[in-house]
């Protein structure tokens, strides 16, 4: 993994190193078999002419963003000028080349920063486990026992990308969790704006209502960083004393079935918070327990999923990752009275949340449930392919429905497999929550910075 956007800046203003040596090495990493999958289009060529023009105008004297001439990767599912955006599907892989870049990924041009590829995804985003059958899975690095385990998705080749250090930053989306669930299995960290505040244009959409394009990186304020530079306005986070913060645990939901790993992991993390002055209350959010309900003939996702995909679907099934397709035909069952009183609900289920956590700074619990389960047989278990993705979505999801915005750091010691911490809380809370974030992150995982 690369240092944080400050630390390596602060080498770059030194002397001891340069934007061109940074792209080069990535592209040494992404060479090795580690990096199998990461990518289904590496253009690091490219990005070192980025990195050197950087290095010279920096020579030069002239002021650049923290991300210029760095390796930031793109998710298949957003427009880059030339490319085809395939979503990491066989159905999209004659589709014509993108004429212009997607919004965001203008932004990060305009920034500087050095792109070096499109990352492997799950097909069209639909799933928390990152599973490609297509173009193959990228391992999680975190597979130091030797066992091949998943990264997460559906932004599983941008997770990787920067837990390689192939990347300083990924560019990804998260609808139900996409971001956060790889980056807590991958132990980095990725930030889930309010979807409003970023723009969605040149993305190929999963669901319209709650697509949301966003990134991970190393640390809460590389994510920022990140975040400043793609959202229609930046936000400045207003950082807390963590003696004058408050915390939210619910007692429904949210920390039911956790595996030891995470329970003891996020235990320490709890205490670490609480001995700092970190004021921690368990409360009741019966609203939690609504959502399987509400959800159960598949919510927006599948709606506008089938409302996508329908006439393709009839005409190209066998092109289509079987679980993929399963998921989007439940949409085809959802009536258009069922999907309006979705929606009427949903804003009835967010005005309750919003007033039950207005006194906390943020909801806390785990990111996901279970530490990386092995690909193998995920492979070939379609019931324990769908019961581990719904673990997966299960707590990231819930704020997905709120229309909020929520963090993912790691909370793991060294010797354990990753375990993501997650802040959360309702929509336009973000400057707030990243203050909150930031304030905590060293003492969730006091060694987070080093290298």
């Amino acid at each position: 993994m690369l240092p944080d956007l400050d630390t390596l800046n602060t080498r770059l203003r030194d002397g001891a190193t340069s934007r061109a040596q940074i792209i080069g090495q990535a592209a040494a990493r992404a060479a090795t078999p580690a990096a199998e999958a990461v990518f289904l289009h590496s253009t690091f060529e490219a990005a070192a002419q980025v990195a050197r023009a950087a290095d010279a105008a920096s020579r030069a004297g002239k002021a650049l963003h923290p991300l210029a001439g760095l390796p930031v990767s793109v998710k298949d599912l957003y427009d880059v000028a030339g490319e085809t955006t395939r979503a990491a599907s066989l159905v999209r892989k004659d589709a014509a080349p993108a004429a212009a870049d997607a919004t965001v990924v203008a932004r990060l041009r305009a920034a500087g920063a050095a792109l070096v590829g499109r990352t492997n995804m799950t097909e069209f985003a639909f799933s928390g486990v990152g599973i490609n059958p297509h173009y193959g899975t990228p391992v999680n690095p975190a597979s130091a026992d030797g066992v091949a385990r998943i990264p997460g998705g559906s932004s599983s080749g941008a997770a990787v990308s920067v837990a390689l250090g192939l990347a300083v930053a990924a560019l990804g989306s998260d609808t139900g969790g996409s971001i956060r669930i790889p980056a807590a299995l991958c132990g980095i960290t990725g930030f889930k704006p309010t979807t409003r505040r970023v723009p969605l244009t040149g993305a190929f959409p999963l669901s319209y209502t709650l697509d949301t394009a966003c990134a991970m990186a190393r640390t809460v304020s590389d994510c920022i960083a990140v975040d400043s530079v793609i959202a229609d306005s930046a936000v400045i986070p207003r950082v807390t004393n963590p003696a004058a913060t408050r915390l939210a645990i619910p007692r429904q939901v949210l920390l039911d079935d956790l595996d030891p790993t995470v329970a003891r992991a996020v235990d320490r993390a709890l205490g670490r918070l609480s001995a700092a002055g970190v004021q921690i209350e368990h409360v009741d959010l019966p609203e939690l327990g609504e959502l399987a309900g509400l959800n159960a003939q598949g919510g927006f996702s599948s709606a506008e999923a089938y409302a996508i995909h329908r006439h393709v679907l009839a005409a190209r099934r066998d092109l289509y990752d079987p679980r993929v397709a399963s998921r989007i035909d439940r949409g085809a069952n959802i009536s258009a009275a069922d999907y309006i009183d979705l929606g009427r609900a949903r804003l009835d289920w967010i005005a309750r949340m919003e007033a039950r956590l207005a006194r906390f700074d943020a909801v806390v619990c785990p990111t996901v449930p279970m530490v990386a389960p092995e690909i193998a047989p995920l492979r070939t278990d379609d019931a324990q392919f769908f019961r581990v993705n719904a673990l997966l979505l299960r707590n990231t999801s819930a704020f997905n429905f709120l229309d909020g915005c929520s963090v993912s750091m790691p909370c793991h010691a060294p010797d354990e497999l990753p375990v993501g911490l997650m802040l959360s809380h309702g929509p336009m809370r973000d400057a707030d929550l990243l203050g909150t974030a930031l304030a905590l992150e060293g003492i969730v995982q006091p060694s987070q910075r080093d290298d």
